[in-house]
């Protein structure tokens, strides 16, 4: 079984945000830099780098990319865009029955102004069949968002939108996805290293 493409989803640096953060450009906390040179010491040394457009990404991803090949960033890796609810907290949101179901019956429900579950599974898959067929037999190390990644977990899990959701992925984790014959497949999910 030949290997296509792998790529290393990490998670950025964290916000320490407490609301529904998806395309607002706040800065992610970069401190620990114990934390971050075991990242850039557990990721390929060869790969190429991409990141979201958004800086808290963009930093993440310069903070580790060392002598990697640094790819320009592409914005369909951005978070979820919570249009209305953004920055909020869950309590503020006037339709909890509408928030509810964004979160429980995850695909075509969108957030007001905002984007259902399937318009982010489509722009990342897009972004990401783009990098592998520019950087074919190349390892890829995407720094991105919780809701870009775990889009490419639900696919490489082969489970529904809702079961994707509950799996945890923490700030400076890696998620290592596999493409082959077989389709995608996880090697690891929220690894910290």
């Amino acid at each position: 079984m030949s290997t296509a493409g792998r790529v290393f989803w990490v998670r950025h640096g964290p916000t320490h945000a407490k609301a529904m953060v998806g395309w607002s450009d706040i800065p992610a906390d970069l401190s620990d830099t114990a934390q971050i040179a075991r990242l850039n010491a557990f990721l390929p040394r060869e790969a190429v780098v991409i990141s979201s457009d958004l800086i808290r990404a963009v930093a993440t991803a310069d903070a580790i990319a060392g002598s990697r090949s640094r790819l320009q960033h592409d914005p369909n890796l951005r978070e979820i865009n919570f249009g209305d609810w953004e920055m909020q907290d869950f309590e503020t949101i006037e339709d909890q029955e509408r928030l509810r179901a964004f979160w429980d019956e995850p695909g075509l429900v969108r957030a007001p102004s905002g984007e259902t579950w399937n318009d982010v599974v489509d722009r990342v898959d897009q972004s990401i069949a783009k990098v592998l067929a520019a950087h074919p037999g190349s390892d890829i190390v995407a720094v991105a968002h919780m809701g870009a990644i775990l889009t490419q977990v639900q696919k490489a899990e082969r489970v529904t939108a809702y079961e994707a959701f509950a799996q945890r992925i923490d700030n400076l984790s890696v998620t290592e996805l596999v493409l082959d014959g077989d389709g995608w497949r996880s090697v690891r999910i929220n690894h910290c290293p």
